[in-house]
C-alpha cells in the first residue's frame, strides 16, 4: 500500500485548511492517484512548536501506476496548484503532501527518502495512519504503528468532525 500525509494550517484559495485537504483529495484522481481510504481529520499543534496556527492533518491510502518519484512529483504539483510556495523550512502551509510509505520501499536518496524520515516521531501522522491501517509496520524498524504511537503519545491531537 501507499500512504500520503496531508496537512495545512493556513487558508488556501479554496478555503480553510480542512476544505483544502478535502479538495486536495479530490484532485488526486485527476493526476493518476486513486484514493482508497482517508483517515479522520485531526487538529494538531504546529510542528515543531512555534507561534503558527494549528494544523489540520490526515492520511490517505492511495493506489497508482506511478512510480515513487513520479508520485512525489504529482503530489508537489497538487501542492503548487493550491498556492504552496516553499520559502523556508517549517513555515505555515496552505497544503503539505508527504509521501510516507510506498509499498514498504526503503530509499535514502536525497530526492526521495522512504519511508518518510520523520513519520515515526509525529503523532499527527501516526494516529491517522493507525485509523486506516492498524496493521501497518514501519519498513525500516518493523515496529507497528500502535507501538510507534505509544512512544510518541497523542497529546495535542483532536479529531475533527468534517462533513
Amino acid at each position: 500500500m501507499i500512504y500520503v500525509a496531508l496537512g495545512a494550517n493556513i487558508p488556501s484559495s479554496v478555503g480553510p485548511p480542512a476544505v483544502t485537504l478535502q479538495r486536495a483529495l479530490e484532485a488526486m484522481p485527476k493526476r493518476g492517484i486513486r484514493v482508497l481510504a482517508v483517515s479522520p481529520f485531526y487538529r494538531s499543534l504546529a510542528w515543531p512548536a512555534g507561534d503558527q496556527p494549528e494544523f489540520v492533518n490526515a492520511v490517505a491510502m492511495v493506489k497508482t501506476k506511478l512510480g515513487p518519484a513520479d508520485l512525489l512529483h504529482e503530489l508537489l504539483g497538487i501542492e503548487k496548484s493550491f498556492g504552496r510556495v516553499r520559502k523556508t523550512k517549517w513555515e505555515p502551509r496552505v497544503l503539505d503532501l508527504d509521501l510516507l510509505d510506498f509499498g514498504g520501499l526503503v530509499s535514502d536518496a536525497a530526492h526521495l527518502m522512504l519511508p518518510h524520515p520523520l513519520m515515526h516521531e509525529r503523532a499527527f501522522v501516526l494516529r491517522p495512519l493507525a485509523d486506516i491501517s492498524p496493521a501497518w509496520r514501519h519498513p525500516d524498524t518493523g515496529k507497528s504503528v500502535a507501538a510507534l504511537l505509544k512512544i510518541v503519545g497523542e497529546e495535542g491531537l483532536r479529531q475533527l468532525e468534517v462533513p
